[in-house]
């Protein structure tokens, strides 16, 4: 019979007790397939919310940079059909789209700007004078009431 080193049987009983642990994922080590497959499903699940929402796929790949575009493609194509085949309406999407959203406050004070002009124009036609000291007077009183 053969004698087998101490050194030898050490790593063979720690191989032996590894050997069940190398398809565990208690170690903490994602599995590629199980990722790709992850990141796909939510790729189509962002396309068909997107079409749901009656949004452009530009708009759903803007909005969305870090989704993969074919699964958003794939996604919002499948959500197409599936509401053409059942006449579904889509709803009005929520968050503006991307590049042409304002702040409320910024249409406001976009919007009061050329009304606001027009009455100073008038205004200022019938008031104006030349003198240094009325011109400081009026821009003083126009802050005031503002």
């Amino acid at each position: 019979m053969t004698r087998i080193s101490s050194t030898l049987r050490w790593r063979l009983a720690v191989g032996l007790l590894l050997l069940p642990l190398a398809g565990c994922e208690w170690l903490g080590i994602d599995d590629p397939a199980k990722l790709a497959a992850a990141k796909e499903a939510e790729g189509k699940a962002v396309g068909s919310a997107c079409r749901h929402a009656q949004r452009a796929i530009e708009d759903c790949y803007t909005l969305n940079p870090k989704a993969q575009k074919a699964a958003v493609f794939a996604g919002w194509k499948e959500m197409d059909e599936y509401m053409r085949e059942n006449k579904l309406e889509g709803i009005a999407p929520v968050v503006p789209r991307p590049g042409t959203a304002k702040p409320a406050e910024e249409e406001a004070a976009v919007d009061a700007k050329p009304a606001e002009k027009g009455a100073d124009k008038s205004a200022d036609k019938s008031t104006k004078s030349d003198k240094p000291a009325d011109k400081a007077a009026d821009k003083a009183g126009g802050k005031a009431s503002h």
